[in-house]
Order: structure tokens, then C-alpha cells, then sequence
């Protein structure tokens, strides 16, 4: 049988963290047997994926309302971006494993009730501090839930589940960038108004997760859970030096995106429309959705070959419509880079963590995390510095492209030099399989 690795944070937790203590088969029967369970309880925890990830990016179109208001500069913005990133992967490395000991529902009831504490933080926020401490605690919520969803879906259909962690991260970045620009655009008082209705999505996700059949039995070592577990076995450490760096290109474009993206589709086109601005990270994310879709059952080495090209162009052409001044053309690579970054993602996860051995996958993934979301918060800071203190937006974006392009060339030069050796390893076995014949 073949286990199929999918993009996606919440679908990487999921494909290698089992419950400590085993599902509800084979215990008793369940006393709250007409729980929500199956495919309706994958449907609601990929919709919850989907909101706490478009809480994430609600905030992308009201950075430039948040910096008239308290003049700040773009340094401040990417920092504000950053600590989400470094937040979640906290979260992910210390709380992933939690719910395999207390269960899924408490995990994923209190996450929930402290996400809606950093809405409430962001709707009150008078100043730079608030809007750092609503991401700090936003994102630690959401790495705590990601673990926990990811875990529980697969308790409830492993198919479907695999096939929800890889879509609905990037329909949530997609959603909430669009839909929070949508809001400032066309309804009164945004800074508050979005994020009391997202507090309302969650309250109503959260009754549903009440009435969710529970598939974990509580189990000891909790509190031993929360250690992070980070390896490098030695039988992947080529495949992961080829796989770094475009986990890391692909998550650092998305930074960009994130926390400069309106700026630069305004400094493109001249509008200070913020629906034109969140559309540049919405194409990026909906693209990836796309893609994984797209190519879900095709070869792992496949998948990162395409991203990897993909990305490279997308970003090339990207460049290019920045020092053209194109707005037409950095959408089209916008897109063609989303394609990238998807499939480049997936690929990479596919290609690594499958050649591990079961007891060394959880802590392969934790290093791959750590990667990735390295990749999403620390560039994008130190782009703020370049946008700043150096040449300006347009100049920090060409270097900024030009890194991510480097680095993609890194990760296809080492896909490509590990062909040769996997086809010599390839011969010894097939003529061993002949003589066995």
C-alpha cells in the first residue's frame, strides 16, 4: 500500500501523527453514537481550516488602513506579519501532538476560544502593540488547531481527509484575503466589523465541534508531548537538502504576499483600492489550490519538478512586470508563481517524508516545518528593512525575487543530480529481484 503525502500544514501533522491512544474501534459502544462523525465532520473541520486561515489573511488589506491611522512603516507591517508565522510554528512544534493524549475535542474547543480572543484584540486594537499580541496568540490557536484537525479528520475518513488538509488552507488564505478587502471596500467601520464576523463563524464552528463524536481516549503523557521532536535521518539527508530550499522559496513568496502585497499591486497600478491590492494574494493562494488539485495523483518527483519550474517562472515574469510596471503582467506570474508554490510545497513533502522510517516522520515533518515557516516570517521582515532602509519597494522585490528564483535553481539542480543515483540504486535491486525470481 502507498501513503500519499499532501500540501498543506494541517495534511503534513495528520499524514504522520497517529492517535497515542488508538481511535474509538474496538472500545465500547459510544453513548453519544448520533455525534457528528464521517464525511459531514471532515466537511465542518475543513471549513474551520478554512476560517482560521482566512482570520490570518483578513488583516493583509487593512495594514495600509492600520499604517494611515498610527504611521508606522513598512518595517512594522512585515514584523506584524512575521510573529504570526514563528507563532504557528510554535505551536505546530510544541502543541501538534496534544490531542493524541486529551482528545480532539478539548484541543480543538479551547484553540477556538482563544483564536476568538485575538479577533477580540484585533477589533479593540489602538496601536502597533495590540496588533503584535493579536498575532502572537492568533497564531499559536492556529498551529494548536491545525495538529488537531488534521489528526481528527483522518480518524473520520482518511481519503477524503488527506484530500480536504490539501485544498482548504490555500481556499482560506484565498477567501480571507479577498473577502476582508471586500469588507473594507464596500461595508462601514472594517477594522471592527470583519473581525466580529469572524468571531460569529467561529461561534457557530464551535457548536459543531461540541457535537463531534470524539475519537481519542484521554492518555497519559501530555505534558511529555509538548517537547519538540526535530531529526534528520540519515537516509534523507539528500532528498531534504534538495527539498530546503524550495520549501523555503515557496513559503518566502507567500511572506511577501502577505505583508507587501497590496503595497506593491498600489504602487503597480497607482489605485489605492484595496480589492485590487488583495487580490494579489488571493491569486497566489487560489492558484496553489489549483494546482494541488490538479496534480494530487500525479509522482511525487513529478509534482516538485513542476512547481519548481513553475515557480521559477511565475517569479521571473513577476520581476519583469515590476520593473515594467505591469500590473496585467505581475498578476499572470502572480498566478503561474501560486501554481509554483502549491505543487513545489506538495512535491517537496511527498518526496522527503515517505523515504523516512514511521517512528522518524513526526520529527522529519517538524524539520520541515521549522523550514517553511522560517520561510514565511523572517524574509518578509527583513524585506520591511530593504523597503525602508534600502532601495525602496520595487528594488526590494527584484532582489527579493531574485533570491527566491536562486533558490528554486538550488532545488532543481539537486532534484536532478539525485536521478542518476536513484536509477544506479534501482539496477543492484532489480537484479536482485531476477535472481530471487
Amino acid at each position: 500500500m502507498t501513503t500519499r503525502y499532501s500540501a498543506g500544514p494541517a495534511a503534513d501533522v495528520a499524514q504522520v501523527r497517529r492517535p497515542a491512544s488508538g481511535t474509538t474501534e474496538g472500545l465500547p459502544a459510544d453513548p453519544f453514537a448520533r455525534r457528528l462523525s464521517g464525511r459531514p465532520a471532515v466537511f465542518v473541520l475543513a471549513s474551520l481550516i478554512v476560517a482560521l486561515l482566512a482570520s490570518s489573511a483578513a488583516p493583509t488589506p487593512l495594514y495600509a488602513i492600520y499604517q494611515a491611522q498610527w504611521h508606522f512603516t513598512p518595517i512594522t507591517t512585515t514584523v506584524v506579519f512575521g510573529v504570526y508565522a514563528l507563532a504557528v510554528l510554535a505551536a505546530l512544534l510544541t502543541l501538534g501532538k496534544l490531542s493524541d493524549h486529551v482528545g480532539r475535542r478539548p484541543v480543538l474547543l479551547t484553540a477556538l476560544a482563544v483564536h476568538a480572543g485575538s479577533l477580540v484584540i484585533f477589533a479593540t486594537a489602538t496601536g502597533v502593540p495590540e496588533l503584535l499580541a493579536a498575532r502572537v496568540v492568533q497564531g499559536l490557536s492556529t498551529g494548536a488547531a491545525l495538529g488537531a484537525i488534521g489528526a481528527a479528520m483522518l480518524d473520520m475518513d482518511r481519503e477524503l481527509g488527506t484530500f480536504a488538509n490539501a485544498v482548504a488552507p490555500g481556499m482560506g488564505s484565498a477567501s480571507g484575503a479577498i473577502l476582508s478587502a471586500l469588507a473594507v471596500r464596500f461595508l462601514p467601520d472594517p477594522t471592527h466589523l470583519i473581525y466580529l464576523a469572524l468571531i460569529g463563524v467561529l461561534a457557530v464552528q464551535a457548536a459543531a465541534i461540541a457535537a463531534m463524536r470524539e475519537t481519542v481516549t484521554p492518555a497519559p503523557g501530555a505534558l511529555a508531548s509538548l517537547r519538540p521532536e526535530i531529526t534528520l535521518p540519515r537516509a534523507v539527508r539528500a532528498p531534504v537538502l534538495t527539498a530546503v530550499p524550495v520549501l523555503f522559496a515557496v513559503w518566502a513568496l507567500a511572506g511577501l504576499y502577505g505583508a507587501l502585497g497590496p503595497a506593491l499591486v498600489h504602487t503597480l497600478t497607482g489605485s489605492r483600492d484595496v480589492v485590487l491590492g488583495g487580490l494579489s494574494l488571493f491569486v497566489l493562494a487560489a492558484s496553489a489550490v489549483v494546482a494541488t488539485i490538479a496534480l494530487r495523483r500525479a509522482a511525487a518527483r513529478t509534482v516538485m519538478l513542476f512547481g519548481i519550474l513553475a515557480l521559477i517562472t511565475g517569479v521571473a515574469v513577476t520581476v519583469v512586470a515590476v520593473s515594467l510596471g505591469s500590473a496585467a503582467v505581475f498578476f499572470a506570474g502572480s498566478a503561474i508563481a501560486g501554481a509554483g508554490f502549491g505543487s513545489g510545497f506538495q512535491g517537496g513533502i511527498r518526496t522527503v517524508v515517505p523515504l523516512a522510517a514511521p517512528h522518524e516522520r513526526a520529527g522529519l515533518v517538524s524539520l520541515l516545518y521549522v523550514v517553511s515557516y522560517l520561510g514565511l516570517g523572517v524574509p518578509a521582515v527583513l524585506a520591511g528593512f530593504g523597503v525602508v532602509h534600502g532601495g525602496g519597494l520595487i528594488d526590494t522585490t527584484r532582489y527579493y525575487g531574485a533570491a527566491v528564483i536562486a533558490l528554486a535553481v538550488l532545488a532543481l539542480f539537486g532534484l536532478l543530480k539525485t536521478r542518476p543515483a536513484a536509477r544506479r540504486a534501482a539496477k543492484p535491486a532489480a537484479a536482485l529481484a531476477q535472481g530471487i525470481r
